[in-house]
């Protein structure tokens, strides 16, 4: 059956960020995808320049009429990102609750890339609307260390801090957490960071299962945009195939990301020259190239179980 995601993320002309980031790899794996643009820019703001557009409350909400009222507001995924103010943020917690009423089988996956950036250029205020409206809407969090610390107030030292803070999370309303990037240290060595995730599952019985993996991901020497996005999209895709395996959803994830950052890096230091460093455009993510990758990606990140439990 026909798979429809509402994603209201922000959009670029130029690269992929976003909802350019979400929407083909998405769309490649066979989900239809509306996409509602919070910020229509030239270019993402790594750019020495960048022009264009917010989108206000006010023009969220008359976009979401139009849609109602053509009765063409069912969905099976909600995905969003970058809000840069609480009233713009408040009418998507609107809309969410709104469509989960209409299918309570709908899964938000909230893509917390934009809440350190949040945090350090808008008032801080904006911090409690996540905390208390959003992330209790949410079924998948895709946090990074920094942002799993800001939502819960908890630091992460350890891996059973880690453990503590995706447990901290799931009482928060999400069922599945993945701390998409940490500063733990790996046992692979320094070239490796750390993601960890952490999945609850309510059996047909009514007990619950508890699965929390590892995974040891390469680094890359270079700064890329666009990647967190892409990161909620595909465990989004990932999750929606493998519901209750999410050792195989983070592989294959995780791989799509290995492959679409190697393309890129090998690219943009190919485009860059011998000794020097690429660009912010020499370094937007080659996606339509990694198009197979998405499709079928050949596992290179194997994720250990941590623990699983019956309860």
């Amino acid at each position: 059956m026909e798979c429809r995601v509402l994603s209201i993320q922000s959009h670029v002309v130029r690269g992929y960020v976003g909802n350019k980031s979400a929407t083909f790899p998405l769309q490649v794996l066979g989900f239809e995808v509306d996409s509602i643009n919070s910020v229509q820019f030239s270019n993402h703001t790594g750019y020495a320049h960048w022009k264009g557009q917010v989108l206000t409350a006010e023009e969220l909400n008359v976009l979401y009429e139009g849609i109602k009222l053509n009765n063409v507001n069912h969905y099976d995924y909600i995905l969003t990102g970058y809000s840069r103010d609480i009233s713009f943020l408040e009418t998507v917690v609107d809309i969410i609750k709104e469509l989960k009423k209409a299918n309570p089988s709908l899964i938000y996956v909230f893509c917390c890339c934009c809440c350190c950036c949040l945090f350090q250029y808008v008032p801080e205020n904006l911090l409690p609307v996540y905390k208390n409206k959003v992330v209790p809407l949410a079924d998948i969090l895709t946090p990074n260390q920094f942002e799993a610390e800001l939502l819960t107030g908890r630091k992460i030292n350890t891996e059973e801090d880690a453990i503590e803070v995706m447990d901290l999370l799931h009482k928060m309303g999400p069922e599945t957490v993945v701390l998409t990037s940490t500063d733990l240290p790996s046992k692979q060595g320094d070239q490796f960071l750390v993601a960890l995730g952490s999945q609850k599952i309510k059996k047909p019985d009514g007990t619950n299962t508890d699965q929390k993996i590892c995974m040891d991901i390469p680094k890359v020497d270079a700064v890329f945009v666009g990647t967190g996005d892409l990161f909620a999209a595909m465990m989004l895709a990932w999750t929606h195939h493998h519901p209750k395996d999410l050792k195989t959803a983070c592989e294959k994830t995780v791989s799509v990301m290995h492959h679409v950052i190697k393309r890129t890096i090998t690219y943009a230091n190919e485009m860059a020259g011998p000794g020097k460093r690429p660009t912010p455009a020499q370094l937007e993510l080659r996606m339509v190239q990694s198009k197979a990758d998405i499709e079928n990606p050949t596992i290179v990140v194997e994720a250990k179980v941590l623990q699983k439990s019956s309860q």
